[in-house]
């Protein structure tokens, strides 16, 4: 049996596990080390009590492990196994254990129980190569990582810069295995043809005007995200004379709403802000124009990329690869991402490179926007391209890996990206 680690249920892994399960050649268990996102608990960074509105613990076999009492799902980096996990990899006969990365406490603990007990272990974690290290962290990590690495026997990458991330490591290219990030590319597609007609009824009741572009941001409003950028572009002098009308949709919450909605005209608030226009007067009406939906959970954020014409990425080197961007794709909506995303070289750039922008060049952000209203790619496009980062892939890739005795054939094809 394969033996699959991870923190919670995830709204964007859960399709993986259900697929994996219904292509029924590999038995397999789901271990959980907290149950966040099944019952409503409050997200330190939404900065608001939710759940996902799917159901995520159906269709796959999963169970919950033991950790610390004085857990934190706000800081899953603490996280500690209280349980030793070989009895439970003897009865359950673990073939193999697969775990998410290496940003959890207890990921380290079962990767060096499975490693003393015989059990192989595979990583598929979100890192990559883009992100700097400091000089002093540097000789620490190295060192950390490289024991790590040792102890594991087959790497599944998301990614090109995930791959040369391992690669830089010395990890032997014979154990690197394409597993590309991706979420449920057919429900998102499905939602956004079914709301596609209401498109002007779900702008109207944001108040986002028939005539404008509109820009989405759909993400935490936190400082990894930079959403201000996403207005200082915006502000650009080029906009509104050679294009339509720009008008900015976010779509979440965060720390930082207060100070986006002092920097915009706020049209719409779904959380009922106080409306700061009242109050700032004239100089509010030459600030960008603005709908605050309020956060939008996994059935309703359709809406946002149906009603949108671009969808907007500008996070920093923290994002290491940035799921919002295949969902807005698979709905058919183009995207602008900073380089600093891990999803930028691989989903963005083939199909048009100056949509990728160097980040925190907001004259770039801005080129990169003109780029997309003027020469907007067609939805069957990005729905090509990102149909490369699908469920298929990766399950099939588990399947061949978990018989790999066999000589399996993977059936579906692998990316060309993620194999050069």
């Amino acid at each position: 049996m394969l033996a699959i680690l991870s923190t919670h249920p995830i709204q964007y892994q859960v399709p993986l596990w259900q697929a994996l399960a219904r292509e029924g050649s590999v038995p397999f268990e789901v271990w959980y080390l907290t149950d966040h996102g099944v019952n409503a608990s409050y997200d330190t960074q939404f900065g608001k009590r939710f759940a996902w509105d799917l159901d995520v613990l159906s269709g796959y076999p999963h169970r919950f492990l033991k950790v610390n009492s004085d857990s934190n799902v706000s800081n899953f980096r603490k996280l500690r196994l209280t349980e030793q996990l070989s009895p439970l990899m003897r009865e359950k006969e673990v073939s193999a254990l697969w775990v998410q990365g290496w940003q959890v406490w207890a990921y380290w603990q079962a990767v060096w129980q499975a490693h003393a007990a015989g059990v192989p272990v595979w990583l598929r974690g979100e890192s990559n190569d883009l992100a700097p290290t400091q000089t002093w962290k540097k000789p620490v990590k190295d060192l950390a990582l490289g024991e790590l690495f040792r102890r594991v026997e087959k790497f599944l990458y998301i990614g090109e810069a995930n791959r040369r991330l391992y690669a830089r490591y010395g990890v032997n290219a014979a154990k690197l295995h394409p597993a590309p990030y991706c979420v449920d590319n057919e429900r998102f597609a499905s939602q956004a043809d079914e709301l596609r007609p209401q498109r002007m009824d779900i702008r109207r009741s944001w108040n986002i005007p028939d005539d404008a572009y509109c820009v989405l941001f759909a993400a935490k409003f936190i400082d990894k995200k930079r959403p201000l950028d996403v207005v200082k572009a915006i502000e650009d002098s080029r906009f509104g004379k050679d294009t339509r009308p720009l008008h900015i949709l976010f779509v979440g919450s965060g720390e930082l709403g207060d100070s986006l909605r002092r920097e915009c005209n706020v049209v719409f608030d779904a959380d009922g802000k106080p409306n700061l226009s009242m109050t700032l007067g004239s100089e509010k009406v030459r600030q960008p124009p603005a709908t605050f939906a309020g956060f939008l959970n996994q059935k309703e954020i359709s809406k946002a990329y149906v009603a949108a014409d671009c969808l907007v990425l500008s996070s920093d080197h923290r994002e290491t690869w940035g799921l919002v961007v295949n969902e807005a794709m698979a709905s058919g909506l183009p995207c602008v991402v900073s380089d600093a995303c891990g999803c930028a070289e691989d989903l963005v750039a083939p199909i048009n490179p100056k949509a990728r922008y160097p980040l925190g060049d907001i004259r770039a952000m801005a080129d990169a926007l003109l780029e997309i209203i003027r020469v907007p790619p067609p939805p069957s496009l990005l729905r090509e391209q990102v149909s490369k980062f699908s469920l298929d892939v990766t399950v099939n890739t588990v399947a061949d890996l978990f018989y790999s005795r066999d000589r399996r054939v993977i059936q579906s094809p692998v990316p060309a990206v993620l194999t050069q």
